[in-house]
């Protein structure tokens, strides 16, 4: 089975489960709904042989509603093929299902995204904050979220105050020297 026949047979079986596709520098794109992902997820590993989850993302569509998107890239080993599946949360709803069962590797994905976006995977068996400490009260790849951060009332754990990057660790200062030179954590700041 070729890589089009192959994608041909998922739009054949799930037609209007698939609510848009998208083809891309010979890379397809699906978006599905939520309450889909893991009939479209089981079908494409078991029947497809998308047998590679190679990563999940989030989006902060900050202003829009749904609010967020999550992006799932699969690969068939066996036949080259890439497949990417897209789904829109709204922040009401913070929920998707998990498919860490599916993929074993989805299980750090999803915990990332948890952490960093705060959307939360049904029934995961180990969601919890993967780089950010438990109880820290905020979600830092969301776009409201400073890039100098946030003080936190946990002393022993964390910065008390706002992190000194002078705006932010991608901000550079504007002038003729180089970028070396105009990095704001190159110079250490004057007492």
């Amino acid at each position: 089975m070729t890589g089009q026949e192959l994608l041909a047979s998922l739009s054949k079986l799930f037609g209007a489960k698939l609510q848009n596709e998208t083809e891309f520098r010979g890379e397809t794109t699906y978006t599905i709904l939520p309450s889909d992902l893991r009939e479209v997820a089981k079908f494409c590993r078991d029947e497809l042989s998308f047998d590679y989850l190679i990563d999940i993302t989030s989006i902060d569509n900050f202003g829009e509603e749904p609010r967020f998107e999550i992006v799932y890239e699969l690969y068939s080993m066996t036949l080259t093929v890439h497949l990417r599946l897209k789904l829109r949360v709204s922040e009401e709803e913070g929920a998707v299902d998990t498919v860490s069962d599916i993929w074993p590797t989805a299980n750090w994905h999803e915990r990332e995204i948890y952490d960093m976006m705060g959307i939360k995977f049904n029934d995961h068996p180990d969601l919890r904050r993967i780089l950010m400490w438990d109880g820290y009260p905020f979600f830092p790849l969301r776009k409201e979220f400073p890039l100098e951060g946030l003080p936190s009332e946990m002393p022993d754990v964390a910065f008390t105050k706002a992190a000194p990057l002078e705006g932010g660790p991608f901000v550079t200062q504007p002038s003729t020297a180089t970028a070396k030179d105009r990095e704001p954590r190159a110079h250490p700041p004057e007492l």
